[in-house]
């Protein structure tokens, strides 16, 4: 399947694995090959190689789904995902759960290192005008919502979250402070 550019290919395959595509509808890394893939970086060889596969495909770090229509939604991005227990987490998916509650406005879920190469999962908030976090309550919400590995540990309340000149919270700042 192309993309809106001429002679570029696409395909989605597996975060661990990408010689296997996924399943149509189930996430996976979005390859790109085309003319406008670059060719490495500047002596950078270990980069170069985990960054370009063989023939040409560009790993871009995108977790997508593909639908039947061939339309492909970015769900999260690979570096953020979270390690916690020998399992990867989606950011977006508990911001998703967390974001249900009264009052909250906006959520950065994060991996905080414990240590022994696993992460916490860490939620930063902002809260809308004169509400308060209810801790429990969002305690409950992700354990009606969440496995048990994907539950925050911790939450704290921010006056603002940082973001990027278009408005993306920058999950990477927030993981440093």
């Amino acid at each position: 399947i192309g993309l809106p550019f001429p002679s570029t290919d696409i395909r989605v395959v597996d975060q661990n694995d990408p010689t296997r595509e996924v399943a149509q509808g189930e996430a996976g890394e979005l390859l790109i090959h085309g003319p406008q893939v670059f060719q490495g970086y500047w002596n950078r060889p270990e980069e170069t190689a985990a960054t370009l596969l063989e023939g040409g495909w560009l790993r871009t770090g995108d977790l997508v789904v593909q639908d039947e229509d061939g339309f492909v939604t970015v769900v999260d991005r690979k570096k953020e995902l979270i390690i916690t227990g020998g399992f990867n987490v989606s950011p977006s998916e508990v911001e998703a759960v967390i974001n249900r509650l009264p009052g909250v406005a906006e959520t950065a879920v994060v991996g905080v290192p414990r240590g022994s190469g696993a992460e916490i999962i860490t939620v930063a908030g902002i809260l809308e005008p004169g509400a308060t976090f209810d801790q429990d309550a969002a305690r409950e919400l992700a354990r009606e919502h969440l496995a048990e590995y994907k539950r925050p540990s911790s939450y704290v309340v921010w006056e603002e979250l940082p973001k990027s000149l278009i408005g993306k919270v920058l999950r990477r700042q927030v993981r440093e402070q």
